[in-house]
């Protein structure tokens, strides 16, 4: 077996397990356990506050004292009996805690999978610009292969997704323990836990430019879990207008257009950065987030089918535009001694603050128009529209002040730095 079979099969093992569950635990929460708003944003959220602290923390054990494989296969062994642990929860407090504790483990592999990757293609003599991009990309078809085996054996309003969440980490705990050593390495430079975790780069705040772009990221951060974590709900909700349509029949199918598209568009990013700039690319991505949300209000299983897949097209411009694009701009506009400090600032803004944030917002704004059963406390009905098109007036109150405040002038010949 290849290195690079091998290094394809971990990050594909890497996101099948997020994608078992990610996009299908809304409407499980929902649907079958019936936690409200708040507490299905609230469970969605523990990916925002882990990814405040926790990939730092096991990055320095990674750097300092245990092999990066180890602690890979450590954390994914530790989160599957996790996830097995929250298969069993149906209470909304405990399963928020245990699913933050998983959350804890598995945020941190993410950036551990990319240091195992990296260390051993350069053992092997491999270049890494070169060789790692097809690998990886085999991650975003792990992801999207696990939503569609949880659609169609039928488990995406049942436990069995966490279950099967749990054997997959297991599987990858164990084979991340075969893979080629990749010991810490010895280095008389201390660096601080404050530059781990991008801190230092906060001198980037200085600059008005700099300090308005870390702003707005942060606000997108908010909207980045919003149709993972009530897309699958949605879509439920259509059960009695429309039984026999795809949408309804395999939600998760349906929302995995939006990754399939993601792939896609990232092909996109260096013409569309060269052409306009991140001044443009930012605008695109936000109105790109507007129509996101918007189609969603308007579009249904039935004859607005076609609405909602154009939704999910979208989906890879807002996403790929604002998370891609804005690490390049963040890459190039910070001085070399702080870039590395200045992407752990940009994850912490996005991924940390606007995350989490997020996800308790998104939960309010859905109980907010929903009406629940005062007696049995069970929900009455949801007003999606609503709902859909409160989050897209959120992100077009972006997309006015944001070419307003940010002064940002682009230099059309511009050249994007391969690998960045």
């Amino acid at each position: 077996m290849s290195i690079k079979f091998r290094l394809i099969l971990m990050n594909f093992l890497q996101f099948f397990i997020w994608g078992s569950w990610l996009i299908s635990i809304g409407g499980y929460l929902g649907g079958t356990l019936h936690f409200t708003g708040a507490q299905i944003g609230g469970v969605f959220s523990t990916l925002g506050i882990a990814s405040l602290f926790m990939p730092a923390l096991m990055g320095i054990v990674a750097d300092k004292w245990i092999n990066a494989e180890r602690v890979l296969g450590l954390c994914h062994i530790v989160g599957a009996g996790l996830l097995f642990w929250a298969s069993t929860i149906k209470d909304p407090n405990n399963f928020f805690w245990v699913m933050l504790l998983n959350s804890m483990f598995y945020m941190p592999t993410i950036a551990l999978n990319n240091t195992v990757s990296y260390i051993i293609l350069e053992q092997k003599g491999f270049d890494i610009v070169k060789d790692f991009p097809p690998i990886r990309v085999w991650g975003t078809i792990g992801f999207i292969a696990a939503m569609w085996v949880v659609d169609l054996v039928g488990w995406k309003s049942s436990n069995m997704q966490l279950i099967f969440a749990s054997v997959s980490a297991l599987v990858l705990g164990v084979y991340a323990f075969t893979m080629p050593r990749c010991p810490p390495i010895k280095s008389n430079k201390t660096k601080s836990f404050l530059a781990t975790i991008g801190l230092d780069a906060f001198v980037l705040f200085k600059q008005r430019k700099m300090f308005i772009f870390f702003l707005f990221a942060m606000f997108l951060g908010g909207a980045l879990q919003i149709t993972n974590a009530f897309g699958g709900s949605f879509l439920d909700s259509f059960s009695i207008t429309y039984p026999d349509s795809f949408g309804v029949k395999h939600p998760i199918l349906l929302l995995s257009i939006s990754q399939i598209s993601e792939t896609l568009f990232i092909l996109t990013i260096p013409f569309f950065l060269h052409k306009f700039g991140i001044k443009r690319v930012m605008m695109i991505s936000i109105v790109a987030w507007v129509l996101r949300f918007g189609l969603f209000g308007i579009g249904d299983p039935g004859g607005g089918l076609y609405l909602l897949v154009l939704s999910m097209i979208i989906y890879g411009m807002a996403f790929d535009f604002f998370n891609i694009s804005g690490s390049l701009f963040v890459e190039k506009e910070s001085p070399a001694n702080i870039r590395a400090s200045a992407q752990g600032l940009f994850m912490f803004m996005t991924n940390g603050i606007g995350a989490m944030c997020g996800g308790y917002g998104a939960g309010l704004v859905v109980d907010y128009f929903t009406k629940i059963d005062p007696v049995t406390h069970n929900i009455l009905s949801r007003d999606w529209h609503s709902i859909w098109f409160s989050f897209a007036g959120y992100a077009l109150v972006l997309a006015i002040i944001f070419p307003l405040v940010f002064k940002y002038k682009h230099v059309p010949t511009m050249e994007i730095k391969a690998g960045h």
